[in-house]
């Protein structure tokens, strides 16, 4: 099976919606993870033989820019509560200019396109790190 074939097919199996269902439930981040690791074992190792270095140095990369994308989430989140517990108001769509409007959904739009992207590669990058350590041993 090619590189291609087998991170079309995790990538299938990593629904979004699904996951925010189940955060959405309740279930806990690692065991949605643990659960998504144990169903694609096989393409998971498959798909470690087939990672080159400079594969393992884009995933890397990868994992910086989901913990960095994940980061500004996190800080625009809390800007906004502070916003919201300063005034005791919901931001009005008075309050916002256009030019702020364009770039949050600009904003939007890259990580709803990216992220699942990202966060596949995240969760190969980490499989292959403990498929490797376990090698090692």
């Amino acid at each position: 099976m090619s590189l291609g074939k087998i991170l079309n097919s995790l990538e299938d199996s990593w629904k979004r919606d699904e996951v925010l269902i189940k955060i959405n439930n309740g279930l806990d981040i690692d065991e949605i993870v643990n659960e998504f690791l144990i169903k694609n074992e096989n393409q998971i190792t498959k798909l470690n033989e087939l990672l080159k270095p400079e594969d393992i140095d884009f995933l890397n990369q990868m994992e910086q820019l989901s913990t960095c994308e994940a980061k500004l989430i996190n800080r625009i989140n809390n800007l906004n509560y502070l916003n919201i517990n300063k005034n005791n108001l919901v931001i009005s769509k008075k309050n916002i200019s256009p030019n702020k409007e364009i770039s949050i959904n600009r904003i939007s739009k890259f990580m709803n396109y990216w992220s699942n992207k990202f966060l596949v590669i995240s969760l190969l990058f980490i499989s292959a790190i403990a498929l490797s350590k376990q090698a090692w041993k």
